[in-house]
Parts: structure tokens; C-alpha cells; sequence
């Protein structure tokens, strides 16, 4: 079956960076977050590549996500905590997966689908040290570290870890990271003096596991950078702790036309030819997830030579102005790859396009075909 857009995804590359950031740890367990179908790279198959890898445990934002490993059969420890309170409670905790909770209304959820189902849930306490997003305050901690004492000696859960997330581990000598330690370990031993058995805790998203040692406790959380994408500049590229990158992302010349000088080129004519040139149309647009902001911007590679977009980013479609260049249909152009192999990088597009790494892989849509690799 013939693809308009192939994303790549080298398994092999995911498993070894998980394996490169385990002994860069190097005491610590890990958890490979795979959330939004892993960074847009495959849900079930990124996921099995971190465990061969070595990650211990898995996590996702949503619960249906959560479910989905475990209904492909993906073992081990598993942990999901952005929940809306009417979620699927009861089938995560049958399933064995850890839940977040974040206020006394996610408990009261939990604690009550678990006693439904005569079975206690694991659950992990979310505290916000400072991000100011998802999680209770300090000062709400007293109140539900008593509700969670409760529901424990009622039967229906176990606190099994805590977790929280950083505002500014992308810059590594921000003052908000010491304050955000310091706030978590308040919360970890509130939790200790509450008699709570704590099996893990953990606050290193992927720039702190990359550069903040004193943030690991006994479990690092990296996402973006098992994938082999930088959490920022300041931390420095992925390939600096050799990390490779996971997706590289191609599609098909389907047309090629000769045009003179002064064509206008796709809506609104943004880009005009300025000599008799060639024009190569490739079949990925927006609804693939090639951000329309890259109009004009985003870099294309094809057959060895560096170009960019020409005009707007349309639906379905782009078209690039290839000079002379010797192409045919059917040659592949790269839009992101290994910058080792001198390809376009995420990081390329990112720019391009205004916005960070992360979205440029995660936004990479359902009808763009996922070709797996050293799986």
C-alpha cells in the first residue's frame, strides 16, 4: 500500500536511548513517559521499546491510554494522573494501573470506584511545589494527606508514591528548581511522617534527568528525551548524551513542473519564482500535522540538498521550488530526520514554525503511516 506520509520510527534508537539514560542515572529506576501516543510516535510499540530498553514503569496522561498498553498486554508498572472525575477509574484500577491524585475530588473518585470494585487502587499524590498547574498546594497538603489516610485504612487505596514537575528544569540554574526541591521533600516527608510506605518518588522530567542529579530520588520521569529530542538549548542537543533521534519523517514527490519566472506558488501566492525553475509537489499538509506556520520556512531535504517550503502549507500539500535539481517522482523528501546525516532536525521545524520540539513531533497525525524499525 502506497503512503502520501511515512514517519519512520527506529525502535532500536528508543531502546537504546532509554538504556543511555539509565546509566547516566545510575541508581534510579526509570519511567518512560509515553503519553500522547508517545510523543506522536506509536502508543504500544514506544512503549515495548522502552521496557526492552529497561524502563520499569510506563506513563501516560489519560487513562484511555493506560488502558490501551494494557489491552495490547504490556506489562509492568504502569501509572496514568490527568484524570477528569467521572474517568474510567474502575477499569484502571482491575488493570493494575497506578493513578494520580490531585485534590480530594480525584480521591473521593477513586476511593469510590475501588470500593465498587472490592479492590484497592494504587495511587500516587500529585503536588504542585511550584509550577502552579496540576497538583495540590502545600497548604492544602494536611487536608488531603488525612483523606488519603482515611480511604487507606478504609481499604480502597495504598499511597504508593508522590510526584511533581518542574517549572524551569529546561534552564538549569533557575532559582525556582532549588525551591521546588526544597517543596518536595516538605511533601515526601509530610507524607513519611503519615506513615504513608512510599515505593517511589519522583520529580526529574527530562531536562532534570539530563542535568539535576539532586532531583532523581529513587525514579526519573524523562519523556521528550527518549525520543531523542533536547528539552531546550539550555540543557544542549540530545546527541551531547548521545541520545538518537527516534522519528525521521518523509514523503513522496508526486509532481514535478516546469515553470517560468514570476509564478505565483499555492494560496495567495506568498512565494513567486524567481527564474524558470521546477516546482516538486509533496502530498503532506497541516491535517498531517506540518504546521501552517512553517509557510515559506520549514526545510525540506531531497535527494542530498537542503530547501524550503515555497508558499503556504496547505491541507494536504506543499510545494517546493527545486531549482535544478535532478528529482523524479516517486524520490522522497525529508522534512526531519538525524542532523548526523546532515537531515533537517524537529529542532529545524520548531524554529520554522515558532513554537518547541515537542509539538513539532506530537502534533504528526493519525493518517500519516508509522514505518517501524529495529522493533
Amino acid at each position: 500500500m502506497a503512503h502520501h506520509v511515512t514517519a519512520d520510527i527506529d525502535l532500536g534508537n528508543l531502546t537504546q536511548n532509554v538504556e543511555t539514560l539509565i546509566k547516566k542515572v545510575n541508581g534510579p529506576a526509570l519511567m518512560a513517559v509515553v503519553k500522547a501516543n508517545a510523543y506522536g510516535h506509536g502508543l504500544v510499540p514506544s512503549a515495548l521499546a522502552a521496557k526492552r530498553g529497561g524502563a520499569e514503569w510506563l506513563a501516560t496522561a489519560l487513562l484511555d491510554e493506560a488502558i490501551e498498553l494494557r489491552n495490547n498486554k504490556v506489562p509492568g508498572r504502569l501509572l496514568v494522573w490527568l484524570n477528569t472525575i467521572d474517568d474510567q477509574f474502575s477499569e484502571c484500577i482491575d488493570k493494575d494501573i497506578d493513578l494520580g491524585v490531585n485534590s480530594l475530588e480525584s480521591l473521593t473518585a477513586i476511593a469510590q470506584a475501588a470500593k465498587n470494585l472490592g479492590k484497592r487502587a494504587r495511587v500516587h499524590l500529585k503536588v504542585d511545589t511550584g509550577l502552579g498547574r496540576n497538583g495540590v498546594t502545600l497548604s492544602d497538603l494536611p487536608n488531603l494527606i488525612s483523606a488519603l489516610k482515611q480511604e487507606q485504612n478504609n481499604g480502597n487505596i495504598n499511597v504508593v508514591g508522590v510526584m511533581s514537575h518542574f517549572a524551569y528544569a529546561d534552564e538549569p540554574t533557575n532559582s525556582t528548581i532549588g525551591e521546588q526541591i526544597s517543596n518536595f521533600k516538605i511533601s515526601v516527608d509530610a507524607l513519611v511522617d503519615a506513615n504513608f510506605e512510599l515505593e517511589v518518588k519522583h520529580l526529574s522530567n527530562s531536562a532534570a534527568t539530563l542535568g539535576l542529579p539532586d532531583t532523581y530520588f529513587n525514579l526519573v520521569r524523562p519523556g521528550a528525551v527518549i525520543y531523542g529530542i533536547s528539552p531546550g538549548p539550555e540543557v544542549g542537543p540530545a546527541a551531547d548524551f548521545d541520545l538518537r533521534p527516534v522519528m525521521r519523517l518523509r514523503a513522496p514527490i508526486i509532481l514535478i513542473k516546469d515553470v517560468p519566472a514570476g509564478t505565483g506558488v499555492s494560496y495567495a501566492h506568498q512565494y513567486h519564482t524567481k527564474s524558470e525553475t521546477r516546482l516538486a509537489l509533496i502530498p503532506a499538509g497541516y491535517a498531517d500535522g506540518i504546521p501552517r506556520a512553517a509557510s515559506n520556512k520549514g526545510p525540506v531535504q531531497i535527494n542530498g540538498k537542503n530547501f524550503t517550503v515555497s508558499g503556504r502549507v496547505c491541507m494536504d500539500q506543499f510545494v517546493v521550488d527545486i531549482g535544478d535539481l535532478s528529482a523524479n517522482v516517486g524520490d522522497d523528501a525529508v522534512l526531519f530526520g538525524d542532523p548526523a546525516n546532515n537531515e533537517p532536525s524537529v529542532n529545524d521545524w520548531a524554529d520554522a514554525a515558532g513554537t518547541i520540539n515537542y509539538e513539532i513531533v506530537t502534533r504528526i497525525g493519525p493518517r500519516v503511516h508509522r514505518n517501524y524499525l529495529n522493533g
